[in-house]
């Protein structure tokens, strides 16, 4: 792809370049980007954590009281939630061409509101015994709108953290953005916990679950001013103009580095499968077949997601040791470990299912910690922003996007090993693609 000679790349518009220009002298320290990067990530995963929550606590009910059970309802509700992951790769490509026609800070704006508004309009959803299918319909349509959105809130500031890094401390950097995953999913299930303790079962689904989404809405706000003003940032530019944060039509990227997306997408294969399978798919088997109370649950995965951010800062301390690729096998194997181990904690009894969270939030936790960073270590300069995107986009569609949905499916009807035997394909499927990365860069 032909580079071109306009300042700050073709991303980048007059207000954002007189915006830069404001800030020369300010630069922006790694632990202010940092904090907007984690302020960021934490954002997008609040939004989604709060769907993921309710299609378990309230969708089922609200939404399909017409299926046969409680089970059904369930499933159909994982359905939906799989839509956005769908929509995710549609939203990237979309957003990466605004991107080239009115920059980054339009594109952020744009995503973001219809992120925060497509979160905060499930809110006011009337349930199917109000307005019947159109229910349904209303909820996919803003499941498919959180969705495409994400796909344009890929912003490039986990890129912009990790050229910043100092250069043995790559896999301390890589983790940063990561603890936004565990610290949303925290402060969703805190919400929804307060409430779930507080209220009756009938005002829970009448009006309590609707203020997690409001406050989705605040929290992007908050996210999109965190995350512009790094936009504008001197360093930033100073990127884009050396064309390593530059906004490249997909179809060149897949042309050039296709290869490269797809063996990107499957090396964190087995920390995105994992991912709900201890967030979201443990709340909906104890829904349906569990003894604790609900409320009391959530307090565990709370803890467990308190694990998980340790975890995810030891990966950092860990892969600047071993490298990355060590990092992420070790974790492979783990994760292959706990798949025969995982099922077994869950029909254990409640002090099994609580153990499974914790240990399962720990393993996610050293994985998940570096899976991100390995996505944009093969593209070359003028790709590693689309690409990565892209990639990541295929990498949740694949690990993550139909985690739930296939684990209760296969654990109500065949039993709970077949959760295991799920995780462990993603296992494998992360290794396998390591070595043939590894493979590949030796042949090169």
């Amino acid at each position: 792809m032909a580079e071109t000679q306009v300042p700050y790349g073709p991303s980048s518009r007059t207000l954002e370049r007189d915006a830069r220009r404001i800030h020369d002298d300010k630069p922006v320290s790694p632990g202010s980007i940092a904090i907007g990067v984690v302020i960021g990530r934490m954002s997008e995963f609040f939004d989604f954590f709060v769907y993921g929550l309710a299609s378990v606590l309230v969708f089922p009910q609200l939404v399909f009281p017409f299926a046969p059970d409680r089970l059904t309802a369930t499933l159909y509700s994982f359905a939906i939630f799989s839509l956005a992951f769908l929509a995710r790769p549609v939203g990237s490509v979309v957003f990466m061409t605004i991107d080239r026609l009115y920059g980054r800070g339009t594109k952020l704006t744009i995503a973001l509101f219809l992120l925060g508004g497509s979160t905060a309009s499930i809110a006011f959803l009337p349930g199917y015994n109000v307005i019947g299918y159109w229910s349904i319909a209303l909820l996919a349509l803003f499941r498919l709108g959180q969705g495409f959105a994400l796909g344009g809130a890929w912003d490039g500031l986990a890129s912009l953290l990790a050229l910043n890094a100092p250069e043995r401390h790559r896999g301390w950097y890589a983790m940063i953005p990561q603890l936004g995953a565990p610290i949303g999913f925290a402060l969703a299930s805190t919400l929804f916990g307060f409430f779930i303790a507080n209220l009756s079962n009938d005002d829970f689904l009448s009006w309590g679950w609707r203020y997690p989404f409001f406050v989705a809405f605040a929290i992007n706000v908050v996210a999109l001013f965190a995350r512009l003003r790094l936009v504008m940032t001197k360093e930033f530019g100073t990127l884009l103009e050396q064309h390593e944060l530059e906004a490249a039509p997909i179809v060149d990227v897949l042309r050039i580095h296709g290869r490269d997306i797809l063996i990107g997408a499957f090396v964190p294969l087995a920390s995105f499968a994992m991912f709900h399978l201890v967030t979201i798919f443990p709340l909906g088997w104890m829904s349906l077949y569990g003894s604790q109370p609900l409320g009391t649950f959530m307090v565990v995965q709370i803890i467990g997601a308190m694990v998980g951010i340790v975890a995810i800062i030891a990966s950092g301390l860990i892969a600047d040791r071993i490298g990355r690729r060590g990092q992420l096998a070790v974790c492979a194997v783990l994760i292959a470990i706990f798949s025969f181990i995982g099922p077994m904690l869950i029909a254990a009894g409640d002090t099994g299912q609580d153990a499974f969270v914790i240990i399962g939030f720990g393993v996610l936790g050293l994985s998940f910690g570096q899976a991100t960073g390995s996505i944009s270590s093969r593209f070359g300069r003028g790709y590693r922003y689309t690409g990565a995107a892209f990639t990541s986009d295929l990498a949740w569609l694949v690990g993550a996007g139909f985690a739930p949905l296939v684990a209760l499916s296969l654990s109500s009807r065949f039993g709970l090993p077949f959760v295991g035997y799920y995780l462990l394909s993603g296992a494998i499927c992360t290794l396998a693609a390591l070595a043939f990365s590894k493979a590949l860069e030796q042949r090169e």
